[in-house]
């Protein structure tokens, strides 16, 4: 995990509101996504489908070097 960083919007934000995303979970996405694709503003969206979510996608957006974690969400409408 040493070579990702987290932004502030990240610690302060994202960690408070959503009490199932952990670092370590956005880390292994990020690491094993099943899809990526680069937004308009040079962040990446990373997605995958950890067993703790019965299935369902979680969404984690990066920053443009792809190691700086900024946001992390349930995607209901994720298709592969």
């Amino acid at each position: 995990m040493w070579r990702y960083r987290f932004t502030q919007y990240f610690e302060n934000e994202v960690l408070k509101k959503r009490p199932y995303v952990t670092k370590e979970l956005c880390v292994e996405v990020v690491d094993q996504p099943l899809k990526v694709e680069r937004q308009d503003d040079d962040r990446y969206r990373f997605w995958a489908k950890p067993v703790l979510f019965d299935g369902r996608a979680l969404r984690v957006v990066t920053l443009g070097d792809k190691t700086t974690i900024h946001n992390a969400f349930l995607d209901r409408g994720f298709s592969e």
